[in-house]
């Protein structure tokens, strides 16, 4: 038997793998990942950010089995979260995310395996643990010999557990241990990012938050292990913490605008090495050459094959990356000084690739010799429960900060133009940004008119089941308006779920749902009505009840002016849409769960529009 590897971490201190892990640690899927790093090239920003994911694949191990002991799990259960924890990145790209977007950008270029269409990471880390492992015949002997199973099997179900896929496992909360709302690997990167970045986002309290995990009916739920009060308002605590070093972790890093001209540069310099060896090898070959990127390329070989198929442009590009010759941010929208309708149209855009790729080049072609950049803020808390006395809660329901803070991540956007250092001065950046801005808002409803064209649109859908409800129940009298303000956003989760069933609605109602909770519920319309609120398009309203003794708090949902304008435009783009919605609703109108609200139509009519409700 192998004696047990002991390693010296710099954020966990002394890490203890046994001899199975050391096995799969010396696999070539584990050893690429020391030649990635874990935040790509934010070390031109911050210089001592130059950790690799090998070392976090260990840190979320570590925290795995923390995290199981703390739950008291089954040992067989803890070695099995230790290996996905291990094994939760080996898909990973080289530079980080930078080559996702390029698949999220260029459909072509997505590769299919077995049938199935890959764009994240998770689908080739996934694939590598279920399908690669299983064939090394020493690795499959010792999960013969040690677990007494097929090794298809068991990493079948670890892969499962290393990307969250909670509900195809019969444990759920296995999964929810790797990759929850609150899970090791989140706790591992905020804890490794901070310490090497110098940032102090990320100085959270472990032993506090994971104390605050208990596990209820087969999930990870916040909760106090003796049942009281305190103790769940200080399970909410922690959680906060994590969730506030999360939102200080987007500020800090993703939208500091030399980490957003460092990705910049390198995604446009490998899109057009792509689209070169793609002309020169057909687009079969280069299908497989991305594969290759997610299965087998580091850092430097993902740089070696940029510099030998892209332009002379293009290989410039990395020079300037190479000696710290960054763009410069020559002009910056954010969401703070961006209309809501164009808030709305970039926010959309954002999620879909083909769109945000149109919108960069058309703004590069606007403005000449610059790079365009369009981030926005991902991976909100959308599952996390409470227990409580009588019947759990989310944990953004529960907690006003929590909300807050799901809102205040939502909201991050950011639109920025770089220029060449050398060429920057000439530019003056007070007219770039009021030209970017006029060009902005008149090219962002176009490009979503194009993007309608090859897909729906969900969150559109949204959007029109609001402006439905608003155009059934508005009134309006000389000075006043009366708008419908919906009670529950159970009421939107039902809805959405039955409009879902028509003919005609189907692809834009396409949202899975489960009713786990004893309703039906989806993350993704809990994440884009915060991102509706967030852009301005609809106002949320904090509300406090009394149930079975104890207040509670629930949020209610009105359409802004603004929200009001914005969804006139997609109810002509989606007329027959709208038309059936509209019929369906209208018969059950007395069934929609609203309060009436009589405000100044001063207060809610834009001031620079005409006071007549569309």
């Amino acid at each position: 038997m192998q004696k047990p590897l002991i390693i010296h971490d710099p954020v966990h201190k002394t890490i203890i793998l046994d001899e199975f892990e050391q096995m799969l640690l010396s696999t070539k899927h584990v050893q690429r990942l020391r030649h990635i790093q874990q935040l790509g090239l934010v070390d031109h920003v911050y210089p001592g950010a130059n950790h690799t994911r090998f070392e976090h694949s260990i840190g979320t191990m570590h925290m795995a089995s923390v995290i199981g002991q703390s739950l008291s799990l089954e040992d067989e259960d803890i070695r099995k979260i230790r290996l996905a924890g291990l094994l939760h990145d080996v898909g990973h790209s080289a530079f980080s995310h930078a080559v996702e977007n390029v698949l999220k950008r260029n459909p072509l270029l997505q590769p299919v395996i077995e049938g199935k269409k890959f764009i994240k990471h998770e689908a080739f880390s996934k694939d590598i643990i279920s399908r690669l492992l299983p064939q090394d015949n020493y690795i499959a002997q010792y999960v013969e010999s040690e677990f007494g199973t097929d090794p298809f099997q068991f990493f079948d179900e670890i892969s499962k557990i290393a990307t969250g896929d909670a509900q195809s496992i019969s444990k759920p909360y296995l999964a929810q241990i790797i990759a929850g709302d609150v899970d090791a690997d989140r706790i591992d990167f905020l804890l490794r990012d901070s310490y090497h970045t110098g940032v102090s986002f990320g100085l959270i309290d472990v032993d506090q938050i994971i104390g605050s995990l208990i596990i209820k009916d087969e999930n990870v739920v916040l909760g106090s292990s003796d049942g009281s009060s305190y103790g769940s308002d200080m399970a909410l605590t922690a959680a906060e913490s994590l969730l506030i070093s999360r939102a200080h972790h987007y500020t800090a890093i993703i939208h500091n605008p030399k980490t957003q001209a460092a990705r910049v540069m390198i995604l446009y310099a490998l899109e057009d090495a792509l689209e070169h060896f793609k002309d020169a090898s057909g687009v079969d070959i280069a299908k497989d050459e991305v594969v290759r990127f997610f299965t087998e390329y580091n850092d430097n070989e993902l740089l070696n094959f940029i510099r030998s198929s892209a332009s002379e442009k293009s290989c410039k590009l990395l020079d300037d990356l190479r000696d710290g010759r960054l763009y410069v941010p020559v002009a910056r929208l954010s969401q703070k000084i961006i209309r809501p309708s164009t808030r709305m149209a970039l926010s959309t855009i954002a999620r879909h690739g083909v769109a945000t790729k149109r919108l960069e080049a058309r703004l590069t072609q606007e403005f000449g010799d610059v790079l365009v950049d369009l981030t926005v803020a991902s991976g909100v808390p959308k599952s996390m429960r409470i227990a409580m006395d009588e019947e759990d809660g989310f944990f953004y329901d529960e907690s006003a900060l929590a909300n807050g803070l799901v809102r205040a991540i939502s909201r991050q956007l950011s639109l920025t133009a770089f220029s060449h250092p050398d060429v920057v001065t000439d530019k003056d950046s007070n007219a770039v940004l009021s030209e970017l801005r006029k060009v902005v808002d008149d090219l962002s409803p176009r490009l979503l008119n194009f993007t309608r064209e090859d897909q729906y649109l969900p969150i559109e859908g949204i959007i029109l089941l609001f402006y439905a409800v608003h155009s059934l129940f508005t009134e309006e009298k000389p000075g006043y308006i009366s708008i419908p303000r919906l009670r529950h956003i159970t009421w939107l989760y039902r809805t959405i779920r039955e409009l879902s069933g028509f003919p005609k609605l189907k692809n834009l109602f396409d949202y899975s749902f489960h009713e786990r909770y004893g309703f039906p519920y989806c993350e993704k319309v809990f994440e884009d009505i915060q991102v509706l609120v967030a852009m301005g398009i609809v106002d949320e309203d904090l509300r406090y009840y009394e149930k079975d003794g104890r207040f509670r708090q629930s949020y209610e949902y009105v359409l802004t002016w603004e929200g009001v304008e914005y969804a006139g435009t997609l109810a002509d783009a989606y007329r027959p849409e709208f038309e059936e919605m509209m019929s369906h609703l209208s018969m059950g109108r007395h069934s929609i769960k609203r309060d009436i609200v009589t405000i100044p139509s001063n207060r809610y009519v834009s001031k620079k529009r005409p006071t007549g409700v569309k």
